[in-house]
């Protein structure tokens, strides 16, 4: 088999990961391909081992400069001639490099997506033989992905100017059905006489994570998780939301004599200088037992396979991040364990972003408004904080988010200052309201879509039910079991005990729901059922059998009944092609279950979801913090953010 050669010839390699060796094959019979693999699963082996098949160049568009690097350095003691086109190289560098480049003498060639505004480099390409563009990091090209880069915008405009001959290969770790879906319809793929893509999407589960949610009252508490995780001296990282707390925490690592000669703390922000962060990474993959405290800025391309931790010290703002983050644990394969340290009101900061990241038409028109004023005749140079103000703008992200949004749109063109600060024009004739106002009914749905992935985050830290499970229906992914025994909400570490009369009540109220409704409903129906949130009249013998339940506990009962066998389930999907989530499946009660509805299995024990060993009480919202919530009707209910920086300080 020619690709099986190829990958023991160039990569001393003799066999493929799972999911590797499909889209290979599909790329270089002459297709496309959508590739959704986890972080460490083989990736970026599926379009180098296509370029070493393929006659002439291909092009790799990745926003990691830093990965680039060492992806080169690899490919060449492979024997494989590369090289990467970046803003990192020095002028006679980058036109020593572009001039090989359009001789053909390289087999790959890295660029950042920002190189697809250079005229320089986009006229060589009509002249190379480019028979692959390899995409990395998709999802940023995505409107509804967590990484979003304007610059991949261009990456359409980037295959039409190489010719329709060329196959494109689009890679990430982190796309939900969604995305995937947009990742097509913005590379066009399947469209303009291509042939639909192959998309693989292969193993999201890491069942070598242990994956916890732990309900912290006070930033003490936290701590003390943070330490009792670094005293196992071993490497680990801590993901911070602001550059202010991650300052803080490793300042207390730093100083903390329990750990002295135990780990080596570093500090990883975008606050820091380009050689203090090279510096900061490198002694991170040098060191023995190196904890470093970051924001999301630090990650991507970091290649150690013995990281034995990851916790998050705040909530991140989506499971798409979370997810990416808690990969860069236990990439070897051995045990890892992923801590996040659970507060609702850290939930505020994320709004903040949120905010920062999509702002609304007010916003907008009193910024056009300030611009138009400010620029009316000649180029105005101001940072965007000092526009902000100007403005009359609290919140600085929205001003850079709308900066940005403006220039693409055609309503400005910025520059570079003599100072270094921001350069903003307005041109004559820029749009009006109505087009600005169109512009942002169209950005409607992104807020929307944004405002969900954050409640998807938080459903997670609260949820009773198997977590892997729940990433696992949140990216699309079926064919596992219902509890992984790997997170704190399933077995082993849950203690299976006799019920207490209140849980048998429980169990039987739910159990009879599954039975009397003999799976013509889903999960997801039945427990709306039990609740009572469906109309009564259309199942009278179960409807609000639970009422007044909370509907994560019900699905982590149903979880771990299906993990005892006390019911099965059958997807209604006929086909069997998409992925069908756990609560579109329908319960069918088994003969065990009925015993066990019925009581007659005395010595019963089970795992009640939620109750182990580590973690009690369960996460939640509740007043266990000051300021975490006050009390409404008996539940409680969060603090509405409030306006400003978040107490924690900038982003990244």
């Amino acid at each position: 088999m020619v690709y099986l050669d190829a990958l023991r010839r160039f990569f001393h390699l003799e066999a493929f990961r799972p999911g590797q060796c499909a889209p290979i094959q599909h790329v270089v019979d002459g297709g496309d391909a959508v590739v959704v693999m986890p972080t460490g699963s083989g990736k970026s082996l599926c379009y180098q081992l296509a370029a070493t098949l393929l006659p002439g160049t291909t092009l790799v568009v990745s926003p990691l400069i830093a990965l680039m690097k060492d992806q080169v350095d690899g490919l060449e003691r492979r024997g494989i001639a590369a090289t990467y086109i970046n803003s990192s190289l020095e002028p006679e560098e980058m036109d020593r490099r572009l001039a090989c480049f359009a001789h053909g003498r390289y087999k790959l060639v890295y660029i950042a997506p920002e190189r697809l505004r250079s005229r320089a480099f986009m006229s060589l390409l009509p002249s190379v033989r480019i028979p692959l563009l390899a995409i990395d990091e998709a999802h940023c090209i995505s409107q509804w992905g967590h990484d979003f880069r304007p610059d991949y915008l261009l990456l359409h405009q980037l295959a039409e100017q190489i010719g329709p001959h060329v196959r494109i290969m689009a890679l990430t770790a982190t796309a939900t059905p969604a995305v995937r879906e947009d990742i097509v319809q913005q590379l066009e793929l399947g469209t303009k006489g291509r042939q639909p893509p192959l998309i693989q999407v292969q193993g999201f589960a890491r069942p070598n994570l242990f994956l916890s949610a732990v309900h912290c009252a006070t930033h003490i508490e936290k701590y003390e998780r943070i330490r009792r995780l670094a005293q196992r001296g071993a490497p680990g990282i801590v993901y911070c939301a602001t550059r202010k707390q991650a300052q803080t925490v490793y300042d207390r690592l730093r100083t903390d004599p329990a750990l002295r000669g135990i780990v080596e703390p570093l500090l990883y922000t975008a606050a820091l200088r380009d050689a203090e962060r090279a510096e900061a990474q490198r002694r991170f993959l040098d060191a023995r037992n190196p904890v470093v405290v970051a924001t999301n800025a630090f990650g991507m391309g970091i290649d150690r396979g013995d990281i034995r931790f990851v916790a998050h010290w705040d909530i991140p703002g989506s499971p798409e991040a979370y997810y990416q983050e808690v990969g860069r644990a236990g990439r070897d394969g051995a045990p890892a364990r992923c801590e996040l340290l659970y507060n609702y009101a850290d939930v505020r900061t994320q709004r903040f972003f949120l905010e920062g990241a999509n702002p609304d038409l007010a916003d907008a028109q009193t910024l056009l408004g300030t611009l138009r004023m400010l620029a009316s005749e000649a180029p105005y140079a101001c940072s965007d904080d000092e526009l902000a103000e100007l403005a009359g703008i609290k919140n600085v992200m929205v001003v850079r988010t709308l900066l940005g949004i403006f220039e693409r749109a055609g309503f400005l063109e910025r520059g570079t200052g003599g100072s270094g600060r921001d350069s903003v024009f307005v041109p004559p004739g820029a749009p009006g309201d109505g087009a600005l106002q169109e512009l942002f009914r169209q950005r409607s749905r992104k807020r929307a879509f944004d405002e969900n992935r954050l409640q998807q985050m938080i459903r997670f830290a609260e949820t009773y039910r198997c977590r892997q499970a729940f990433l696992l229906d949140y990216f699309g992914e079926t064919g596992r079991a219902a509890a992984c025994g790997g997170c704190d909400n399933c077995a082993p570490l849950g203690v299976a005990r006799p019920l207490t009369e209140e849980r048998w009540v429980t169990v039987q109220k739910v159990l009879s729901g599954v039975g009397r409704l003999k799976g013509a409903y889903s999960l997801d129906e039945l427990i709306g059922i039990l609740l009572g949130e469906r109309p009564e009249g259309e199942h009278p013998a179960t409807w609000g059998l639970c009422r007044g339940g909370n509907r994560e506990e019900l699905s982590g009962v149903l979880h771990a009944l299906q993990a005892v066998r006390c019911f099965t389930v059958r997807s209604e999907n006929a086909e069997g092609r998409a992925p069908v989530p756990w609560g579109a499946l329908h319960p069918v009660l088994t003969p065990y279950g009925f015993r066990i509805a019925r009581r007659e299995i005395a010595d019963f024990t089970f795992v009640w979801p939620g109750e182990n060993p580590e973690q009690q009480p369960r996460p939640g919202r509740t007043r266990a913090a000051r300021g975490t919530g006050r009390k409404t009707g008996g539940r409680s209910r969060p603090y509405a953010p409030r306006k400003g920086t978040p107490k924690g300080g900038n982003r990244g």
